[in-house]
């Protein structure tokens, strides 16, 4: 089996920091894509941003300049950066892994539990 376990959440005000992280664990062979998506009260699920098993990186404009994904593929962990915080960033996120387990030959889409972010003074 293969677990995705997020940590980071939290209460922030507007301006501030968080760092989220998401450590993959279990019979994993190779992680390819990794992401994380943010779901507000009310809305759809978001995707904020995506990093690639190489490192290249994408983001929405809405924050794009503000958040940061990295990778430590010894650790099998993706983190999420998150400065200049908005209240509009409020919201349940999620991180996503496109995960090859051992003895396999495809690739399976595994969701963290989510972490709550409240930006607000």
């Amino acid at each position: 089996q293969v677990q995705l376990v997020e940590s980071g959440g939290g209460l922030v005000q507007p301006g501030g920091s968080l760092r989220l992280s998401c450590a993959a664990s279990g019979s994993i062979f190779r992680i390819n894509a990794m992401s994380w998506y943010r779901r507000a009260p009310g809305k759809q699920r978001e995707l904020v941003a995506i990093i690639t098993s190489g490192g290249s990186t994408n983001y929405p404009d809405s924050v794009k300049g503000r958040f940061t994904i990295s990778r430590d593929n010894d650790k099998n962990t993706v983190y999420l950066q998150m400065n200049s915080l908005k209240p509009e960033d409020t919201a349940d996120y999620y991180c996503n892994a496109e995960i090859r387990r051992r003895g396999t030959t495809y690739d399976v889409p595994y969701w963290g539990q989510g972490t709550q972010v409240t930006v607000s003074s």
